[in-house]
């Protein structure tokens, strides 16, 4: 969807700015070889941005943006405020079905759980990606229609390395032994629903509100009612329950990014399929 918020104006040297990784790199492929410069508004290894507040760089980054692509789907709920004041908008989320973001044991983990009515980590069902690439790309031709040949090429190679991703997936997590996994990050949903996984139970925990010795105990019932081989936390998350509870069971522990931040958003979801593969076949 784009959403003119005042005037697009259309010089080819203008500065699109996307607001996290995934955005920013679906933008860059799409824009290869047009010139349009490309800004990654939010670079910091994060995972969440529940408390994430911008800096006066970032908002003065996207004052001066031509052009702000978002996820979507509730992700920069945060920034509202400043994306009120964009030339132009376009949301990455358009005509994607967003998953409930359930906490499974919600009563008892009400004092740290985040608790949203949409889960809004999309991007990591690569079936969504392409949704979003598409979104983009609409947008792009939209505001720079003389660039619309470029867009549809690089939009057909980017969708291609994301048919590839998700079939290399498919393979790959097609035969596990083990497909329930319980995570120490909320926002996984989708990348389980991408590859037939089911998650038992999902735990956003941060520092200074680690889980309860109640929880921890329902957890650790969990995984040996369900022999589970492994349990996940996210990489730049808390580890400390998920250290109890493989001290408990001795279940090992692996870490999976959500892909939000950092290099390289291939890069991250083949490190997820390899790591969930590794740990429960």
């Amino acid at each position: 969807m784009l959403i003119p918020l005042s005037g697009c104006k259309k010089d080819p040297s203008c500065q699109v700015v996307a607001t996290t990784l995934p955005v920013y790199q679906f933008t860059s492929a799409i824009c290869e070889g047009t010139g349009i410069e490309v800004t990654q508004l939010i670079t910091q290894q994060v995972s969440c941005l529940h408390d994430y507040s911008l800096n006066v760089s970032q908002v003065r980054t996207l004052e001066a943006a031509e052009v702000v692509i978002i996820s979507g789907g509730g992700l920069e709920e945060f920034m509202d405020d400043a994306l009120r004041q964009a030339n132009c908008m376009i949301d990455s989320s358009v005509d994607i079905q967003p998953l409930e973001c359930t906490d499974h044991h919600e009563e008892s983990h009400s004092e740290h759980s985040h608790h949203h009515e949409q889960d809004a980590h999309i991007w990591l069902s690569p079936k969504n990606a392409r949704i979003m690439a598409q979104n983009i790309a609409r947008g792009l031709m939209r505001v720079y229609p003389q660039y619309a040949d470029h867009f549809q090429y690089n939009l057909k190679i980017l969708q291609q390395q994301l048919d590839a991703l998700e079939e290399y997936g498919q393979q790959r997590l097609g035969d596990l032994s083990c497909r329930e996994l319980i995570t120490f990050h909320d926002g996984f949903g989708y990348f389980a629903e991408a590859f037939d996984l089911h998650i038992l139970e999902a735990i956003e925990e941060e520092s200074g509100s680690e889980a309860s010795a109640r929880e921890l105990k329902e957890m650790i019932n969990l995984v040996k009612r369900h022999q589970l081989p492994a349990i996940f936390t996210e990489v730049s998350g808390s580890v400390s329950a998920a250290d109890v509870i493989s001290a408990e069971t001795g279940v090992k522990v692996f870490s999976l990014d959500m892909a939000m931040s950092g290099t390289d958003y291939f890069d991250s979801m083949y490190h997820n399929i390899e790591t969930v593969r590794e740990a429960m076949k």
